[in-house]
């Protein structure tokens, strides 16, 4: 249970949200999407994040061996149910013959890159950035922002979001009508997608995490991580 202590560092963010229209013209994004998977009832899942007593009676937060192969699991899950809602309509029949033809032919990918601009991961550790950046097709330029919040913030849990957003603000590259892609995991075991269209141009702002240091942004992370002998 100490490995928690090792993985977890401490974060937080706060978002205002509003569904006044008249303050459309000041808000930054519109949410589009919210699609929320949760496999609490599968006790696999469930137990993969667990908190409980350890022998001493303390308090701490467990996590099984089986908590890689659940995240990809729900995050299939959840991937495969927002993809209808968000593809355009050649990816969707590219999907669906591919789903026909299943048994003779490798399963299809649908290529989200033409459904959003910027992604947001949850920079959970290296291996979870790799394995989504395989698995989607996905750009170094497009993982950039994930990887310098794992690599500037550490594991911040869901936070970790909103540090990818703002340092996509910060480099200046959101656009009016650009679309984002935030993918949470959790305890549950659950995994959540919010997808957001941007009102207008969104640049640095004073109170943005990573003003004064951005320019200093991205570094050249590792592929292959060092061996303490």
């Amino acid at each position: 249970m100490l490995v928690t202590n090792c993985l977890f560092r401490v974060g937080a963010s706060a978002v205002l949200l509003t569904n006044r229209p008249s303050d459309r013209r000041r808000a930054k994004y519109q949410l589009c999407h919210v699609l929320r998977t949760n496999r609490a009832s599968d006790d696999r899942c469930y137990r993969s994040v667990f908190q409980q007593e350890d022998e001493q009676n303390i308090v701490g937060v467990s996590l099984s061996r089986d908590l890689t192969a659940v995240a990809g699991e729900v995050l299939k899950e959840n991937i495969t149910k927002l993809g209808p809602l968000v593809l355009p309509l050649s990816e969707k029949l590219q999907f669906l013959a591919n789903l026909i033809a299943r048994k003779v032919k490798k399963p299809y990918v649908p290529d989200f890159k033409l459904a959003f601009e910027h992604f947001c991961i949850h920079a959970g550790g290296r291996g979870v950035l790799d394995q989504l950046e395989e698995s989607l097709n996905l750009t170094e330029r497009l993982m950039e922002p994930s990887r310098m919040t794992l690599y500037r913030f550490g594991n911040t849990s869901s936070s970790s979001l909103w540090y990818e957003l703002a340092y996509s603000e910060a480099k200046g590259r959101v656009r009016r009508g650009d679309r984002v892609w935030q993918i949470g995991l959790g305890s549950g075991f659950k995994c959540n997608s919010a997808v957001w269209r941007a009102l207008r141009d969104v640049g640095p702002e004073e109170k943005n995490p990573w003003a004064g240091e951005i320019d200093g942004f991205p570094v050249i992370v590792p592929k292959i991580a060092p061996i303490l002998c």
